[in-house]
């Protein structure tokens, strides 16, 4: 006769779920590069400009700067893939931080707009390199059956410097001068380098190599990305225009709206990140659409305090949920050799996207009116959901990593 312990799981689905460590000695040190860079970045994303304008440039130099610094990471986005197959992550990442915290140090070493733009496209160049690099790093020490809470942990991790960074670095420069915030964010991402040496490369590096055109040729990594760029789109809109779309007198109305929005975004990362582990990535890109396209349609309704604030949470959390659910599911999809041009696309949908909608909203509501901008564009979100429906699964998905062909 025999007995059973009834401590012991006599089977294997009696056994509980074996889930490994997320936050690793590896991934700690890589945070402190996400800190450096992100920090490096937003303290004088909003100062350059006004820098700019002091100096001389006036308004059209201030927005030539952020330009420059826009299309040096874009293209630098589109470069990094190859630097990395050449040098390595980890010293793509150091070139990186480098290019992002030397030029800070001499922002005010000089004050023609000529100069602030040479720096603008170094930092832009080098914050490219920091984010396909370190987002190709972070994904290999983060363990697959985890991968999308431990992304959006990252992205919470890189977004409280923005958060931070935004309005200190404009603080500081009233009280102090452009001087001391340039110093400060060189410092910061010079700093960061030290961390660099504790992070593997061997891992990453395994496997056949992915370029830049691969992927774009790829619908299983070009698709998810460019459903993500039309969300991102979206975002680029609603940070750029919503302070010019309602009323004026409603200024505290657009403070509450610009921080439920990324605050929402936040949330809603973590818990589909979690959720995406349990049953699949790809089963919440067409909900965080459609959530996003119905938050646009609500924010229309400009003249409303509530359906502003609503809409603009709403869209929130579906961006925060298409944001996870399509980089988790492209990492997914290639060998751990693939994650810098995952990153890249990803990131080239993120910060394009941003720029296109900025500047294509700008024309179209010339003609049409702010509600009605915001109704195409919930519009347009609209109609990707139709492609998003289509790269649905039909089966089990465990987020099984397939490599890309």
């Amino acid at each position: 006769m025999t007995t059973t312990n009834p401590r012991k799981p006599s089977s294997p689905a009696a056994r509980p779920e074996h889930r490994p460590p997320l936050v690793t000695r590896p991934l700690l040190l890589r945070f402190v590069s996400v800190i450096g860079a992100s920090a490096s970045f937003y303290l004088l994303l909003s100062v350059v400009p006004l820098y700019a304008k002091d100096s001389g440039a006036g308004g059209n130099g201030a927005g030539a700067t952020t330009g420059a610094l826009m299309l040096a990471t874009v293209a630098g986005e589109f470069g990094a893939p190859r630097f990395i197959a050449r040098f390595g992550h980890r010293l793509t990442l150091g070139a990186g931080l480098l290019l992002l915290g030397a030029p800070a140090l001499a922002l005010t070493a000089f004050s023609g707009i000529g100069w602030i733009t040479v720096v603008c496209l170094l930092r832009g160049a080098g914050f490219a390199l920091t984010v396909v690099a370190g987002g190709a790093l972070t994904a290999s020490l983060i363990p697959a059956e985890r991968r999308g809470e431990g992304l959006a942990v990252v992205g919470i991790v890189s977004g409280v410097p923005s958060l931070v960074g935004l309005p200190l670095g404009v603080w500081l420069a009233s009280e102090v001068g452009y001087a001391p915030v340039g110093v400060a964010a060189g410092v910061c991402a010079l700093a960061a380098i030290l961390s660099i040496p504790g992070l593997p490369e061997r891992e990453v590096m395994a496997g056949p190599r992915i370029g830049i055109l691969d992927g774009v040729r790829n619908p299983a990594l070009f698709r998810p990305a460019a459903l993500f760029a039309v969300t991102a789109l979206a975002a680029g809109i609603v940070v750029t225009f919503l302070p010019l779309a309602v009323p004026s007198a409603s200024a505290g109305l657009v403070a509450a709206a610009l921080f439920v929005q990324p605050a929402g975004a936040a949330v809603a990362r973590w818990v589909a990140g979690r959720q995406g582990d349990r049953t699949g990535s790809s089963r919440l890109v067409l909900p965080g659409l459609a959530l996003s396209a119905a938050g646009m349609l609500v924010t229309a309704y400009t003249h409303s305090a509530v359906a502003v604030v609503a809409g603009v949470a709403v869209f929130g959390i579906g961006f925060g949920v298409t944001q996870n659910a399509t980089l988790a599911l492209m990492y997914a999809r290639v060998p751990a050799s693939g994650y810098g041009t995952v990153s890249a696309l990803w990131n080239i949908a993120y910060d394009a996207g941003m720029g296109v909608g900025a500047v294509g909203f700008g024309l179209l509501v010339q003609q049409i009116g702010y509600p009605w901008g915001f109704v195409c564009t919930g519009a347009l979100i609209v109609l990707a959901l139709g492609p998003a429906w289509r790269d649905r699964p039909t089966g089990p998905d465990r987020n099984a990593q397939t490599p890309a062909t």
